[in-house]
């Protein structure tokens, strides 16, 4: 099943002129893990990726995440995304679909807050299909509630990023801009690509 999702990331990649990772392992491990990538592209940008049925599913958040439950953070969503990208660290070369910088803002793994009318425990996958799904985030910069809710239909589809009320919430806060390295490395995105 995780193969046919990245089927359109695969196919958009040269990975013998890439190092991203092709995929292919998938699955579980443990509990189900997210990502924050920052991504110096054409567009400096934050990719949110979670992980469902063994797959990365993805969002660029132009922003990036905030604690702040009055901001609503524009999330356009993406191609699905192979597991092992989670921990993705490098230059994507010139030429290659998404050139540019990638680092490790945040990662973690996340419960499903998400409930069905009747108050049970909806998937993660039917939620993201119904429009709307809860989680509560364990990262190293990012945690507590956040909910991703869809906008627009068809092509004009987007979502909204919004980090949700709780113990958590912080309005004083701003992560994307004080907190701005790498938690795989503790490099900076400058440092990342003289590296490569």
């Amino acid at each position: 099943m995780a193969e046919k999702h990245t089927e359109s990331y695969r196919g958009m990649r040269d990975f013998s002129r890439t190092p991203k990772p092709e995929g292919g392992s998938g699955g579980a491990r443990g509990k189900p893990i997210f990502v924050v990538q920052r991504h110096d592209a054409s567009t400096e940008h934050y990719d949110f990726r979670i992980e469902v049925d063994g797959t990365m599913k993805s969002w660029a958040v132009p922003k990036g995440p905030s604690t702040d439950p009055r901001d609503k953070r524009l999330a356009v969503p993406t191609e699905d995304h192979p597991v092992e990208y989670a921990d993705f660290e490098g230059v994507i070369p010139e030429g290659e679909y998404g050139a540019g910088t990638v680092l490790v803002w945040d990662r973690g793994s996340y419960e499903n807050l998400t409930r069905d009318e009747d108050g049970g425990e909806r998937g993660v996958a039917e939620a993201l299909e119904a429009g709307h799904v809860v989680l509560r985030l364990h990262g190293e910069k990012i945690a507590g509630g956040y909910a991703l809710q869809r906008i627009g239909t068809g092509d004009e589809t987007r979502w909204l990023l919004v980090k949700v009320d709780d113990e958590a919430a912080d309005a004083r806060r701003n992560p994307v801009s004080t907190e701005p390295d790498s938690v795989l490395s503790g490099r900076s995105i400058d440092e990342i690509g003289k590296d490569g």
